[in-house]
């Protein structure tokens, strides 16, 4: 099992820098965001299923030949109040961070989550007491502010989205639509789910490399899902400039819950980004990359599956 947890970790290094760093440094998410919110969805589950299937295993190895008959071994001596023989340190360190970090991922993913939902929902009551609906647009509330605000609530029951009198102000009525199709995509494609789950990845593992990178990359990615969908309603000239008058006053748009998981479509960068590409629009993946990527995508979960499950199939 030493060997594939030698592997395990080699794999949990590059999915935790190199591999991240060339898929940001590509100019084809732009083109293909939905693929590229695939692949970075792969790299996060595999990354941490490469962490601590490593831990694990490197813990595991002096009890058996393979996860399975090392792990019950370990199980019944610790039932039994008792440690298995052969146990060292080190081992004891693998096993029990393996355990520790699992346990704090998954409990951090469903604080996240309670959290962010709790907010949305005291937001949403909130937004219910001060604005007034639009009869024009269904399920959209008007907030009177003079700041350019656009942005939508997901929920369970009811999802709406909230626009303020600064913005209709500021656009024109097919801009309008533009914005309140963009923010409407947001709802209907649960892009709230997929950046939780981002959040939660960043806050539990601050000094992992990639986690800060991919909250900021799903974040733009999730933008431009929802302005591919709001296109649709309007040409993308019209689209480009909503974007360009809603970000140049400096309001964040998104997906609210939690403040801090705003996504971010009011920085320079990603706004230049946004715009760039509905200006001059990228020539489409062929289909042949297509499938490589997501061949790609796939391997990336099933390759430490594989290095978890070979000792068993080999013994």
């Amino acid at each position: 099992m030493l060997a594939a947890s030698a592997l395990l970790a080699a794999l949990a290094v590059a999915l935790a820098w190199p591999v991240p760093l060339v898929l940001v440094r590509a100019a084809w998410p732009d083109a293909s965001p939905g693929l590229a919110l695939v692949v970075w969805q792969s790299i996060a589950l595999a990354g941490v299923l490469s962490l601590l299937g490593a831990l694990l295993t490197a813990g595991l190895a002096p009890f058996g030949p393979h996860l399975l008959a090392a792990g019950a071994a370990f199980a019944r001596a610790t039932a039994a109040g008792r440690l298995p023989s052969g146990t060292t340190v080190p081992a004891l360190f693998g096993v029990s961070a393996a355990v520790l970090l699992g346990a704090h991922l998954a409990g951090n993913l469903a604080f996240t989550a309670v959290r962010a939902q709790r907010q949305r929902q005291r937001h949403l009551d909130l937004v219910l007491l001060l604005s007034t609906p639009l009869p024009d647009l269904p399920a959209t509330r008007l907030i009177d502010s003079p700041a350019p605000v656009a942005y939508c609530l997901p929920g369970t029951a009811k999802s709406v989205t909230v626009l303020s009198a600064g913005l209709l102000d500021l656009l024109s009525p097919q801009e309008v639509d533009a914005v309140a199709g963009h923010e409407r995509a947001h709802v209907a494609q649960h892009h709230n789910l997929v950046l939780v789950a981002f959040r939660a990845w960043r806050i539990a593992l601050p000094w992992f490399p990639v986690a800060n990178r991919a909250q900021d990359e799903v974040g733009l990615l999730v933008e431009m899902l929802a302005d591919d969908q709001a296109r649709r309603l309007v040409p993308d000239a019209v689209l480009a400039r909503a974007i360009e008058a809603v970000a140049s006053g400096g309001v964040a748009t998104g997906v609210p819950g939690d403040p801090d998981a705003r996504t971010p479509s009011a920085d320079a960068t990603s706004v230049a980004r946004r715009v760039a590409r509905l200006i001059a629009p990228p020539a489409p993946l062929p289909a042949a990359i297509r499938r490589l990527v997501v061949l790609g995508s796939v391997a990336l979960v099933v390759v430490p599956a594989v290095l978890l499950a070979l000792p068993a199939v080999l013994g």
